[in-house]
């Protein structure tokens, strides 16, 4: 027997909001991808004549074209969300246009997130049915659970089941998301199992199953980098379809992603505009990608790597706090001094050998680099 779950029906989120919706939308301090973007969605879907799987959104073109950017026939810019190799996109895509589940590997910091979240608003039109991983998740997360008053004044019951964000996805014939898969205990991770092979999850206390409709399928995170990650079982990583999400090839690339993302936060927080950013911006860049990779960008001097990642994702934190930094406290320029602070704060980890490694490296790289003595004075300053 087959059950659908209540209140799970999908609904039409093409139509426009209303003017509470709006305001919530505008207020929210993250809001969703298929908020934000809303317009690039809806033009895509009007200039969208390729086939498209059931209950997609847009065709596998349409969203490789949303992540990635480009131009639509009526002149409709479309701004890419994810700097990197197309043919990563356009495997990611297909894999969801299969039977199989995607997941998105890498190490911090290379938009695994960022990336889920724009492929299940583009594929699906709704970006919330969202597991979060931690050391703590229960299988409830992943597959139902009880309101228990309802439990226990009239027992198992459909009226009194819960359903996960998992179950109402296949239910409904959406995308669902599992972020940091690695960190859910093993044996919670296992329940994916039979949802991922069967296509269905059991549901013993009623003697029902919920199967999943056409439409369904999964996107997980994982990275094996960070400390209290559980490996996946073999049994469950061939339920997958592995794209390897790598950091940003080049300087530029990476250079590209950190200003793009810190003019979107920026706008979100409302800080003024900075448009003398780009210098500090490379120079964040520069250093993370060098201490990372263990060698200066000329290729000359080898360099020891501290214990963090040092990724994209920091750059742009350390960017964001020091636009916070000019636009309260200094004169609405970025300067030296107002990343200085962040990036010690992200290379120093470890308080006794990272600040070895740091210290060694202003002292033999940044010091005799031309044109950035003001940036060797201000981490100076927070480093003594």
């Amino acid at each position: 027997m087959t059950v659908t779950v209540p209140g799970t029906e999908s609904t039409d989120t093409s139509a426009a909001a209303g003017p509470t919706e709006a305001a919530g939308a505008a207020e929210a301090l993250r809001p969703h991808a298929e908020d934000v973007f809303a317009d690039e969605l809806s033009a895509l879907a009007a200039a969208d004549d390729r086939p498209r799987p059931a209950r997609w959104r847009l065709s596998p073109w349409a969203v490789a074209t949303y992540l990635l950017g480009g131009t639509l026939p009526d002149g409709t810019v479309i701004t890419p969300k994810y700097v990197g190799p197309r043919r990563i996109v356009e495997v990611a895509v297909t894999t969801l246009a299969t039977d199989r589940a995607l997941l998105l590997l890498g190490v911090p910091g290379t938009a695994k997130t960022w990336v889920s979240e724009h492929l299940a608003a583009a594929v699906s039109g709704d970006s919330t049915l969202l597991v979060q991983g931690t050391a703590g998740t229960p299988e409830e997360a992943i597959r139902y659970g009880w309101n228990y008053a309802q439990l226990l004044a009239h027992g198992p019951s459909r009226d009194a089941l819960v359903p996960s964000p998992v179950m109402r996805a296949m239910t409904d014939g959406m995308t669902a998301r599992v972020e940091e898969l690695t960190r859910i205990p093993a044996d919670v991770q296992d329940t994916l199992i039979t949802i991922l092979s069967e296509k269905t999850l059991p549901i013993p206390e009623l003697g029902e199953e919920a199967q999943a409709v056409r439409g369904f399928n999964l996107i997980a995170t994982a990275n094996d980098r960070d400390r209290g990650v559980n490996e996946l079982s073999s049994a469950l990583r061939r339920r997958f379809n592995t794209v390897v999400l790598p950091l940003p090839a080049t300087p530029e690339d990476e250079v590209d992603i950190v200003s793009r993302r810190v003019a979107q936060i920026g706008r979100s927080l409302e800080l003024p505009e900075l448009p003398e950013g780009v210098e500090e911006i490379r120079r964040v860049v520069t250093v993370f990608r060098e201490l990372r990779e263990g060698v200066t960008g000329d290729g000359r001097t080898k360099l020891k790597s501290p214990s963090g990642t040092l990724s994209t994702a920091e750059a742009i934190s350390v960017v964001t706090g020091g636009l916070a930094l000019a636009a309260h406290f200094g004169d609405g320029v970025l300067r030296a001094g107002d990343v200085a602070a962040g990036i010690l704060g992200a290379v120093v980890r470890d308080p006794a050998a990272d600040r070895v490694i740091w210290q060694e490296y202003l002292e033999t790289v940044v010091r005799e680099r031309d044109g950035w003595k003001d940036f060797y004075r201000s981490c100076r300053e927070v480093t003594a």
